[in-house]
C-alpha cells in the first residue's frame, strides 16, 4: 500500500519548535518532490515548503522564511519540516504530499495541489499559550 504518514504535531507555546516527519511506505521518495501544506480552520490549504529529490532544491512560503526548514533523509525514506519560532498563526493541520519527478523539474510551492500524487492524513499543530 502506497502511503505517506505525518507525525510530530502537537501543542507548543509561541516561540517554541516542532519537527514534523513525513514517512513514505510502499514507494521510495527518491523520485518524488515533497511538499508540506497546512490548512487552518475556515481557510484553504496552502503550500508551506517543498523539496526536490536530487539536488535538494527548495521553495517556501514567505510567511515561514527564516523560521522553517526542510530536509530529507532518503535512507529513511522520510522528509522533515523543522518549525522554529512558532506563532499562533501557524496553527493548522499540516499535510505532506508527493509529486513524481516527471511532473516538473523543480518544486515550486505555488504548484497546484492536484499535481501531487499522494497525500498524508495530516498532523495537528497548535501554537498557543
Amino acid at each position: 500500500q502506497l502511503q505517506l504518514v505525518e507525525s510530530g504535531g502537537g501543542l507548543v507555546q509561541p516561540g517554541g519548535s516542532l519537527r514534523l516527519s513525513c514517512a513514505a511506505s510502499g514507494f521510495t521518495l527518491d523520485y518524488y518532490h515533497i511538499g508540506w501544506f497546512r490548512q487552518a480552520p475556515g481557510k484553504e490549504r496552502e503550500g508551506v515548503f517543498c523539496i526536490s529529490p536530487s539536488d535538494g532544491n527548495t521553495d517556501s512560503a514567505d510567511s515561514v522564511k527564516g523560521r522553517f526548514t526542510i530536509s530529507r533523509d532518503n535512507a529513511k525514506n522520510t522528509v522533515y519540516l523543522q518549525m522554529n519560532s512558532l506563532k499562533p498563526e501557524d496553527t493548522a493541520v499540516y499535510y505532506c504530499a508527493a509529486a513524481h519527478i516527471t511532473r516538473w523539474a523543480l518544486c515550486v510551492i505555488s504548484r497546484p495541489k492536484y499535481e501531487y500524487d499522494y497525500w498524508g492524513q495530516g498532523t495537528q499543530v497548535t501554537v498557543s499559550s
